[in-house]
């Protein structure tokens, strides 16, 4: 799209705050003026946003706006890209996962300047003395990774562990400076990494409106934008008011030289990127950038906790490349944490999903570098003791990072002792048990706590892939009393006891029951993994069905036997053994049983490499097999079987009452949708006996 000028739409420089009524228009008029509309919107978003300089008023705008919206509701003119989808879309059963166009890294960081120079030594030692950096603020939000095919927005993830991350498509497209349509000479295909945050005066807004209809502020703005940007419902993130900054492109169908050229092409497209970069030759400058920006964070008018230090000639860093979890050519240069002093009104206990008890300070408000802190970590039992902190003491608040509010230190003591930290579980009274200096409650799934976590994880991506049953729904569950001892409750729901529950409809109740159903044969692996044993993830559970081949096996094992088993320590050979032999954990595995099983057992061995190099994903039931004997028997010939639809996939299986998060990210990528029977055909193309 090029850029938009008066002559050619009326409603660019000077436009009409009133119009004619909807009723009196023909179709060919109300398509024509919705055109012009959302051409218009965008380029006075594009002015707002990216050019920050507006040409029109809000409420000339918001006029803009409004009639867009009657115009397409009365005329049915709706379109993909259109502005107004910015105000939300339908709900979303959960957040899929998507796998990255291109790896979202860390960076290393510190906050002495000292190893910044470290990091430039290295760099010139590599690189040459000629290097030059690209310096940026280091933004306290939430990155985000945003796909642009033939100019058009089509998805968005969030970074999660750089190489897969939460599907916030509807999300993002809400937020006004992320723009539906590039702008101007784009190129055919971009991705680019942005971060979305919320500004502080909107921030502070947000939260005053929070308090006056009785609803719990927000911490902190990147809590804000987070919790903003993972919610089900599109609608309620269009009501928080998010922006994006953009700093990085991932994959283009054109080519670049540098990071700073990168940076130049993005506003042409519509693409906002942050005023205050510098680009210099010298370490001493960019320690002298990030000493200024601190002195001006305080009038950003957005929340930083530091400044990005990157090489700026792109081959140069492909050649320098990146370890497991970090780019080499980046350094943060953190700023040091900001503290204030407030009083301890109480201190409460959390329960985690393994159990875990994590004490936590609630604070009399205090404004810690801008940002109202209400809460803050305690850390563990041990600390308190050595810190000998305990109600109405006053504390020293720090944020870790810029980000995570901790207690520091007592400053001045109020009250006698300690806090006593409780010696049952303020949530299902089971003792308390200390493995060091971390406290577990040993209540087990009896916990309702750890139960309503338990369940989410049971049926995410690590546990057994049950579509349609996120955090949300596991909540709504519980407290509607239809789930109410344990994970074997699950396998008890019946149509009836979810059509009466808000979001529930006869379609999405049956195909939760068919995702049950389908549950009921997983992988001992998959098991494993799913029942929440502490320090037992995917790969560890996969190591122990491989050792031990069948459950009973495991759940007898003794603490020698275990710790013998590849990439099991001690410590998580203590943790395995003491999971089974809680009496309640053995209870609720056993009712589970009832339920689900025979567990499959891994096989010794791969039987073929038909299928090496190719990557399957499987949703909805399948007739022949359940969806673990289904990724088994391809694994078994070499190829990959994940939970989530990517770039890398290669076929979609999908069976009957599928979902369709996984159908619509494979049409989004391209990936080829195979039903059981063609699956099964590919199967024997391929030479394996199914």
């Amino acid at each position: 799209m090029t850029a938009t000028t008066a002559d050619e739409n009326p409603y660019v420089e000077e436009p009409p705050t009133e119009f004619d009524p909807v009723s009196e228009l023909t179709e060919a008029e109300a398509e024509t003026q919705a055109r012009r509309l959302r051409e218009a919107i965008r380029f006075h978003d594009y002015r707002y946003y990216v050019e920050n300089d507006p040409v029109i008023a809000d409420r000339t705008y918001d006029a803009l706006f409004t009639r867009l919206q009657d115009l397409e509701e009365a005329f049915d003119l709706r379109t993909d890209d259109s502005p107004t989808r910015r105000v939300g879309g339908e709900p979303l059963d959960e957040l899929g996962t998507v796998e990255h166009v291109a790896p979202m890294l860390s960076i290393d960081s510190s906050g002495d300047a000292d190893d910044v120079r470290e990091f430039d030594d290295r760099m010139r030692r590599a690189v040459g003395d000629d290097v030059e950096y690209v310096c940026e603020p280091k933004f306290d939000g939430l990155s985000v990774e945003v796909v642009y095919e033939d100019g058009e927005y089509v998805r968005a993830a969030t970074r999660g562990d750089g190489h897969a991350g939460e599907d916030v498509t509807e999300n993002v497209r809400t937020i006004a400076s992320v723009p539906s349509r590039l702008r101007g000479d784009h190129p055919d295909d971009l991705v680019v990494r942005g971060e979305v945050y919320m500004p502080e005066a909107a921030f502070a807004e947000h939260n005053r409106e929070r308090v006056e209809r009785g609803e719990d502020p927000f911490a902190n703005p990147r809590n804000a934008a987070a919790g903003s940007l993972r919610q089900l419902d599109p609608s309620v993130t269009a009501e928080r008011p998010l922006d994006c900054f953009f700093f990085d492109v991932l994959d283009a169908s054109v080519a670049f030289e540098t990071h700073w050229e990168q940076r130049d092409r993005l506003p042409d497209w519509g693409l906002k990127v942050n005023d205050r970069a510098e680009r210099t030759g010298d370490v001493e400058e960019a320690i002298d950038y990030r000493d200024r920006l601190m002195d001006d964070r305080a009038d950003l008018g957005y929340e930083i906790d530091g400044v990005v230090i990157k090489v700026d000639d792109l081959a140069a860093c492909a050649e320098l490349g990146a370890t497991e979890r970090a780019y080499r050519w980046a350094y943060a240069y953190k700023f040091p944490a900001r503290s204030e002093v407030t009083p301890i009104a109480d201190v409460v206990v959390q329960v985690g999903r393994t159990g875990r008890l994590t004490p936590v300070a609630l604070l009399e408000p205090v404004d810690v570098g801008g940002v109202t802190v209400s809460r803050a970590s305690l850390h563990n039992p041990e600390e308190i003791a050595e810190m000998d902190v305990n109600v109405g003491d006053a504390v020293r608040v720090e944020r870790a990072g810029d980000v995570i509010p901790y207690v520091a230190e007592v400053v001045e003591k109020r009250s006698e002792g300690h806090y006593e930290f409780p010696e049952r579980c303020p949530v299902c009274d089971s003792p308390v048990e200390f493995d060091g200096p971390i406290a577990y409650c040993t209540g087990g799934l009896a916990c309702d706590a750890q139960l309503r976590r338990a369940i989410a994880y049971y049926a995410s991506d690590d546990g057994l892939d049950i579509e349609g049953l996120g955090g949300e729904r596991v909540d709504q569950l519980l407290d509607a009393g239809v789930i109410e001892d344990g994970l074997a409750d699950l396998y008890d729901l019946r149509e009836d006891d979810l059509a009466g529950l808000d979001g529930w409809g006869e379609t999405s109740a049956r195909n939760l029951l068919a995702e049950l159903e389908e549950s009921k044969r997983p992988r001992l692996r998959e098991f494993l993994s799913a029942i929440g044993i502490p320090s037992v993830g995917p790969a560890t559970a996969a190591d122990l069905a491989r050792e031990f081949g069948d459950l009973e096996s495991i759940r007898s094992a003794d603490r020698e036997a275990l710790e013998s088993v590849d990439g099991v320590g001690p410590n998580v050979a203590d943790r395995i053994a003491e999971f089974f032999d809680s009496a309640e954990n053995q209870r609720a595995i056993d009712d589970l049983l009832d339920a689900v099983g025979p567990l499959e057992a891994p096989p010794a061995e791969a039987t073929g490499d038909a299928l090496d190099g190719l990557t399957f994903v499987f949703t909805g039931s399948l007739d022949s097999y359940t969806r673990s004997e289904a990724r088994q028997l391809v694994e078994d010939h070499g190829a990959n079987a994940t939970g989530s639809v990517s770039g890398n996939t290669d076929y979609l299986v999908v069976g009957e009452n599928a979902g369709r998060t996984k159908r619509e990210a494979a049409a989004d990528h391209g990936v080829r949708t195979l039903d059981e029977t063609e699956f099964e055909e590919l199967l024997e193309d391929r030479g394996v006996s199914t």
